[in-house]
């Protein structure tokens, strides 16, 4: 493995002497996204990348054009818009400026650049995007199943329809949802490779629906659709209480398919009451409880054109609203990684048992052969007991079970369709004869969101941890950042996302997935600007307005602009930002939040055996007026680069007013804070709540503090995310390491030790002695201690934005070397191109490789003590003139340069 990661830096610093052969432009992306076939915005954003083999390049003018038909070189008589030369740098998030948009509409564009050494790119290729539909434009009915359904199992309806075409065909779009979960086939094959379509939103209020290009699918002459559904999120088991039907008893589909023909004819095909309803194979199917399926109930060929549907029933078509239909603007999920058997157990109770090795969130795939009418039983589970066991007592009410009734004679392979599983380990009863690798395989299921971020360094542990860091947020971003994919929950919480938010802007590019997300935070705020506990909202009304929580609402819009770089996510969720620093205001006195239900810190230290008062436990009033203070900030934050001057006014007075409070409250004049633990030290100073004149005395406090406790954390959800960073800002990155570095109880590196694969709810989720925590709230995947990637990125490797340059227009790149690390590496694919920064260590000489994406710049910080130890590719720094020395700042030499790619050495390390 060293020889590998050592391979892999060699052959990074090799780098530098390749080089692109000219300007030119790639990576174009309407609204995010790349080539979608349907967008909900009739004036979208476009972005694209520059690519530049020239050290400071920037763009200096762009021209774009959009037109209904493909671009060559004789034909560019459809333009809808031509921007012409427009003098600008901006490269992302550029709002169309022609003529109305029209609906269900494929629209071809393409852009070229100019930078700032003369040069012009060629137009780049062209890539196109389709408009959705708005409720006008829907001519299909909503269709219920046609038959009296078994409300006790409730088995899965499917759905079909026979059509004929007699023409050739140019484009066919199909426009797809469903108020449950659905899968869809055209002549028998699947469209889409998407799995829990349409998602979970606040279904109340929107309901995504998907568009699928299925010419290809399409037969000249008969064609069949064929659609089943299933519970979901919409009736299905939600929360743990035993709560369902939240949102509706009745499963319902929508479907639209719209063919346009060669000879400029057209023609829809709708779901109305032609169709044909029945039900198959899936018995009963449910997100916490798993699915049964009957293979003997099939309906052999239901999903072909020449299928006789004579005896199905018909369907019940009805009015319910269209209005409230939307085009998903984020990544479906997807299946992704797949696991074959690690090891293949018996349990000290006979148990058969597979271990895949990975703690996932998806389902396994089984064949079998043998009788009509024997049952396989798939139990699923995290972690085995200390003696060996399969554990399932922390799922709680979730049976977590898929059950397969064989029809018997050839191989059969079973999955399940609308539910998924949390799991490491699979139980297996009813499999004929001995278990066998190759009849087994794990699929992992997330939402496709694009990788964007590789971290290694010299240290195993981290390298796991970051693997776990990683697994954490694959099993639990499923359309919505879950909390646990496991037991009877699976719910959007607020704090757990806010907390992790910057970390999984690092991992993957989840714009879309918290764009889509806060829509339905401000969806299901409440008139008082109360933020719910979870999103979409499974709870009682009531449940929400926790601080740490409820600032979700202005934490994760922040860390996504900060991230991305887009003015339109601040615009779009202001109002909401607005709602809630207005509810804590209405919920103060003499601007002090003192009252109402809070979660405070959640799971922070505290001690099995706590006779002498060693849980860290912070006032949860004190964390509330903290939270409030930052909120305040944030808001004032977009407040400013929105452009609205009174707005901004009022909240300096208002922060001013809540910080007094808090000092006023909360702290000593020696500056002392109420509660004596590392989360009350943390949050007063991340969020520059105390004067700069004792800040230094509480940062050596908190240092005193994690000392007391023998260099160990004692946060919880809600300090745990900032420790690190307040520990660097204030010249304790040597704590910092020592934190990170600990790997006994509390710690990061503890479960590492004790073989997680995902990041734990506790620290101690399994205890030394290898019994577990209470199984009422234990799961072993649950990323909000996750957090600690965004320190291991930002400070560590020391990638960063500058606030005034969001989504690395302004790059700072600062590394913190120590932890008795040799070498950390990142590399990063923002928005403008791949960004990296490797540094290593060897025998007193630093050195750092940087790569700076075109339409950037950067300022480097350098460990030297002076500009004589620096070179830059074997030169004295001080020789290059694309290098501007800034000065100093602390122990670090500041540099300013632009895109490129740059190898400096520090002789001697200060």
């Amino acid at each position: 493995m060293k020889q590998v990661l050592k391979t892999a830096f060699a052959i990074f610093f090799f780098i530098p002497f390749l080089s692109f052969a000219r300007l030119s432009v790639e990576g174009l992306k309407c609204e995010s996204k790349t080539n979608p076939i349907a967008i909900e915005m009739r004036e979208p954003v476009f972005s694209w990348r520059i690519l530049s083999d020239a050290r400071g390049t920037l763009q200096e003018s762009y021209q774009m054009r959009v037109s209904t038909a493909p671009f060559n070189d004789t034909n560019i008589k459809n333009l809808v818009w031509d921007s012409g030369r427009k003098k600008s740098g901006q490269s992302m998030f550029v709002h169309y400026g022609g003529t109305p948009l029209k609906a269900a509409k494929k629209y071809f564009w393409q852009t070229r650049v100019w930078d700032n050494k003369g040069n012009v790119s060629e137009w780049s290729a062209q890539a196109f995007f389709g408009t959705g539909l708005q409720a006008a434009d829907w001519q299909a009915r909503w269709i219920n199943a046609g038959f009296m359904e078994d409300t006790v199992t409730r088995p899965s309806p499917i759905f079909r329809k026979h059509f004929t075409i007699g023409k050739k065909i140019q484009s066919a779009i199909a426009y797809i949802s469903a108020r449950g979960l659905y899968e869809a086939a055209i002549n028998g094959k699947r469209v889409g490779d998407g799995f829990l379509t349409p998602g979970w939103t606040s279904y109340k209020n929107r309901i995504p629906y998907q568009a699928y290009d299925v010419a290809e699918l399409l037969n000249k002459n008969n064609n069949s659709i064929g659609v089943e559904l299933g519970s979901g999120w919409y009736r299905g088991y939600l929360a743990f209480e035993g709560q369902k039907n939240l949102y509706g008893k009745e499963l319902a589909l929508i479907f639209q398919l719209m063919i346009s023909y060669t000879d400029g004819t057209s023609e829809t095909i709708v779901s109305d009451s032609s169709w044909k309803s029945s039900v198959g194979g899936v018995v009963s199917s449910e997100i916490y409880n798993g699915e049964a399926y009957d293979a003997r109930l099939e309906k052999s060929g239901w999903k072909e054109a020449n299928y006789d549907d004579a005896g199905w029933s018909g369907v019940q078509a009805s009015d319910m609203p269209k209005d409230n239909l939307v085009a998903t603007e984020n990544e479906m999920i997807k299946k992704h990684e797949t696991f074959a058997p690690l090891h293949i157990i018996t349990t000290p109770k006979g148990e058969k048992v597979i271990d895949f090795g990975q703690n996932l969130v998806g389902w396994v795939q089984i064949k079998v052969k043998e009788r009509s009418g024997d049952k396989i039983l798939i139990s699923h589970a995290e972690v085995l007991d200390k003696s060996g066991n399969f554990y399932v007592d922390n799922l709680r009410a979730a049976k977590e079970q898929n059950t397969y009734t064989l029809k018997g004679g050839m191989e059969e392979t079973f999955e399940p369709h609308f539910t998924f599983q949390g799991f490491r380990y699979i139980k297996v009863e009813g499999f004929p004869g001995e278990l066998k690798p190759e009849n087994f395989m794990a699929v992992a299921l997330y939402s496709d969101m694009k990788p964007t971020g590789v971290f290694s360094c010299s240290n195993p542990l981290l390298n796991q941890l970051q693997h776990n860091i990683q697994w954490g947020q694959k099993g639990n971003f499923l359309d919505v950042p879950t909390d646990c994919p496991q037991r009877d929950e699976r719910l959007g919480w607020t704090g757990d996302a806010q907390a992790f938010s910057r970390t999984a802007t690092f991992n993957t590019d989840s714009y879309n997935f918290y764009s889509k997300w806060l829509k339905d935070l401000a969806l299901d705020q409440q008139p008082d600007g109360r933020v719910p506990f979870v999103v979409p909202n499974a709870l009682r009304p009531t449940s929400g307005g926790s601080a740490g929580w409820a600032d979700a609402a202005t934490i994760i819009p922040w860390n996504v602009y900060l991230a991305y770089g887009d003015t339109g996510i601040l615009r779009r969720q202001y109002p909401s930002m607005k709602a809630w620093i207005g509810f804590m205001q209405q919920n103060s006195t003499n601007y002090l939040w003192n009252k109402g239900f809070h979660f405070g810190d959640w799971l922070f230290y505290s001690p099995a055996d706590d006779n002498g008062g060693r849980a860290a436990v912070t006032d949860k009033y004190m964390i509330a007026q903290a939270f409030y203070a930052y909120s305040t900030q944030l808001t004032l934050n977009a407040a400013r680069i929105l452009g609205k001057k009174e707005d901004t006014e009022q909240l300096v007075d208002l922060l001013q007013h809540i910080k007094d409070a808090f000092l006023k409250e909360y702290v000593t004049p020696n500056g002392r804070m109420a509660s004596n633990t590392q989360t009350a030290y943390v949050l007063a100073l991340q969020f520059d709540l105390l004067p700069e004149s004792i800040r230094m005395q509480a940062a050596q406090r908190l240092v005193d503090n994690i000392r007391e406790y023998k260099d160990h954390i004692t946060t919880g959800f809600l300090g745990t995310p900032y420790i690190c960073h307040v520990l660097s800002r204030f010249g304790f990155t040597d704590v910092a390491y020592t934190l990170l570095l600990q790997d006994t109880y509390p710690s990061w590196l503890y479960p590492v030790k004790m073989g997680a694969t995902t990041i734990w709810e506790r620290w101690d989720g399994q205890k030394p002695d290898s019994t577990f925590q209470v199984p009422s709230m234990n799961s072993f995947n649950h990323y909000a201690y996750g957090a600690i990637g965004d320190w291991m990125y930002r400070v560590m490797a020391g990638i960063d934005t500058e606030e005034d340059g969001p989504g690395y227009q302004k790059i700072k790149i600062m590394p913190h070397p120590g932890g008795k690390l040799t070498y950390a590496n990142v590399d990063l694919m923002t928005n403008y191109g791949p960004l990296s920064a490797h540094w290593k260590t060897d025998s007193g000489k630093f050195t750092l490789y940087v790569e700076i994406p075109a339409n950037t710049t950067a300022h480097i910080y350098l460990p030297a003590a002076d500009g004589d130890q620096v070179f830059e590719s074997d030169r004295p720094v001080s020789d290059s003139k694309e290098i501007k020395y800034i000065g100093k700042e602390g122990a670090y030499a500041q540099y300013a340069v632009g895109s490129g790619k740059y190898s400096f050495i520090v002789a001697a390390i200060k």
